[in-house]
């Protein structure tokens, strides 16, 4: 019997460890990394300060630790008072009247977060409020209140009804019995609201997303745009916010008394942040101010610095992690004077008079700009659009492993048996579908539904035989460590996976490729088209080019930049300069509704294939 205690028990701890390993080795291994001395993200090269040397530098992240911070006092602090006193009113309310608002209570909480941030998003718009600061801080006390309520309400059911008359019998005020008497009763519920409100309001991402503009960015929106490329800064503040949220919670156990004024300490502190906050979101004076919309971690930070002081300005600066997302917030009511974005969603702007011309007369660099990389067939004139970078789909293939004559095959070496298990299909619909088109001889922007069913024939086939693993911006970081042997990359990435890797070599499929290009836009909404003209001119200044070419590491349009860096940083990688204006290659058109919708549930099937 004294064995089998001993085994149960053995086999108990066992399983408390395998728990604790599962749930704090992925933390223990991102904090390692963050001491990495290269930009790898799986590899460690050595140990160093860099990342968190450049992190403390970055005043975009700064501010998002401040932004997260203040927001999430705020929103604890007000929606910890008026969930409390909501709980205590319902307890005083009829059971029909009850039952209803519990139950209305309940909805933000079982709702999706993506419909609740749409649902904000036009309600904002609508009343025509500014989206920034304040929108994000109601938008959270809007979050955080049902939670506090749920929190509450339990311990007010468990009160004796008749005790705050009893505090009024003995003199107290009915102010006096609420603070003095009834809440001290809820301390527990409410220490129980105002950590899981705080909680709720620092590490959320999709409704802040949504919600805010003019600049304002928390740190989950500033992380995930940082997850776009491999930036091992995340790897730094996560650490620090894992150490101060460790050394909260010893505090808050080892000095237990410091939890009674919790929330005359929130007020307090919340009274110091509003007189910061003034600070952050004050007035610039009379400076001029631009409105720029980017994809993230695609424009060097130090630039947007420069250009303030150089033109007395003030930009402000916004990130999305998709066109469509851009798109969305665009058509909500958001308003930007400069847009970066790719090829088919400028011509469907174009199409929907979204766009302004641009006044070539004042790009001063437009002669430095490759004519291989002008007239695009989405806006052929250039009428709207300066390229910004551009690029091809190709191939990353590991020397040592992939057979050079196997490269005769073009997109069919996607469907080689040989390589079964070591390929890597890049995550993205359109690109997937363009490889398929391409490969079948058809143009991929067809609108032919019996070709496009070919093409999805052929990517059934290749997930039926080949075991291909989707993957996104992860790929490059898993082609950097030799993980698989081929991968389908942007060119860009391909000449920053090489440099770190001298394995790698890249091709371009003769049968053609998308030729992508992003490019520099001008909104119906821009006023002071000169200021936004001379950004878009000041991003093409030799010196300024070279700087962002460096941070971001895809292929420029200009033409003494590219040479320099084909010279300098990517010296011998042919990715760096793929075939522009091959016969075959195709850059994507606008698609409407009705086929967007066909591809994409063609798409889900192939994702959810097994």
């Amino acid at each position: 019997m004294n064995n089998s205690k001993k085994k149960n028990k053995a086999f108990y701890y066992i399983y408390i460890a395998c728990m604790f390993v599962f749930f704090y080795l992925p933390i223990v291994v991102m904090m390692v990394f963050s001491f990495n001395k290269s930009k790898s993200l799986t590899s460690m090269t050595g140990l160093s300060l860099r990342w968190y040397a450049r992190l403390l530098s970055d005043g975009s992240i700064l501010r998002a630790v401040y932004v997260s911070l203040t927001i999430a006092l705020f929103a604890t602090l007000v929606s910890t008072v008026m969930g409390t006193l909501t709980a205590i009113g319902l307890s005083k309310s009829r059971k029909i009247v009850k039952d209803v608002l519990i139950n209305v209570n309940n909805l933000p909480i079982m709702n999706p977060d993506i419909v609740t941030a749409i649902g904000l998003m036009i309600l904002f718009s609508s009343v025509m409020i500014a989206k920034g600061y304040m929108t994000m801080l109601l938008a959270h006390i809007a979050f955080c209140t049902p939670y506090v309520i749920t929190s509450v309400y339990p311990k007010v059911r468990q009160l004796d009804p008749s005790i705050a008359d009893a505090a009024m019998d003995l003199g107290a005020t009915p102010f006096q019995a609420l603070v003095k008497v009834i809440i001290p009763m809820l301390k527990d519920g409410i220490y129980a609201g105002i950590l899981l409100s705080f909680t709720m309001s620092f590490d959320d991402f999709v409704i802040s997303y949504f919600v805010t503009g003019n600049g304002v960015a928390n740190i989950s929106i500033v992380v995930y745009n940082m997850t776009k490329r491999t930036n091992p800064t995340i790897n730094a503040l996560s650490t620090i916010v894992v150490i101060v949220i460790a050394l909260l919670i010893i505090i808050s156990k080892l000095i237990p008394q410091m939890l009674k004024n919790t929330l005359r300490r929130l007020m307090i502190i919340g009274i110091v942040l509003t007189l910061g906050l003034s600070v952050f979101t004050g007035v610039k004076g009379n400076k001029k101010t631009l409105r720029v919309f980017n994809s993230g971690e695609y424009l060097e930070p130090e630039l947007i610095t420069k250009f303030e002081k150089q033109y007395n300005c003030h930009l402000v600066y916004e990130t999305f992690d998709s066109n469509e997302s851009m798109y969305t917030k665009l058509k909500s009511g958001s308003e930007y004077d400069i847009i970066i974005t790719s090829d088919y969603m400028i011509e469907r702007l174009i199409k929907e008079k979204e766009l302004q011309p641009i006044n070539w007369d004042n790009i001063t660099h437009k002669d430095d700009i490759n004519p291989e990389n002008m007239g695009y067939a989405f806006d052929p004139d250039n009428k709207y659009s300066i390229p910004y970078y551009v690029g091809t789909v190709g191939i990353l293939y590991d020397k040592n492993k992939v057979d050079p004559k196997d490269l005769e095959d073009g997109w069919e070496l996607l469907r080689n048996e040989k390589y079964a298990g070591d390929i890597y299909m890049y995550d993205s619909e359109r690109d997937s579908f363009m490889i398929a088109l391409k490969a079948l001889g058809y143009s991929m922007n067809t609108t032919n539904k019996k070709e496009i069913k070919e093409a999805y024939d052929w990517l059934i086939k290749q997930r039926e035989t080949m075991d291909v693993v989707y993957a996104g911006d992860d790929v490059m970081d898993n082609m950097i460590s030799g993980n698989k042997a081929i991968a389908v990359v942007y060119s860009g990435d391909g000449a920053y996976i090489m440099a770190e890797n001298e394995d790698l070599a890249y091709f371009d499929p003769p049968e053609g490729t998308n030729e992508w290009c992003d490019a520099m836009v001008m909104t119906k909404d821009c006023t002071d088209t000169d200021l936004a003209e001379a950004f878009m001119d000041y991003l093409m200044d030799y010196q300024n080019a070279i700087d962002n070419t460096i941070f971001i590491g895809y292929t420029t349009p200009l033409t003494k930049v590219k040479e320099y860096m084909m010279e300098n940083d990517f010296k011998g990688l042919n990715s760096y300069d793929p075939v522009f204006g091959a016969p075959n290659n195709e850059v994507f058109r606008y698609q409407d509704t009705e086929l967007k919708s066909y591809f994409a549930d063609l798409w889900t099937k192939i994702k959810a294939y097994e």
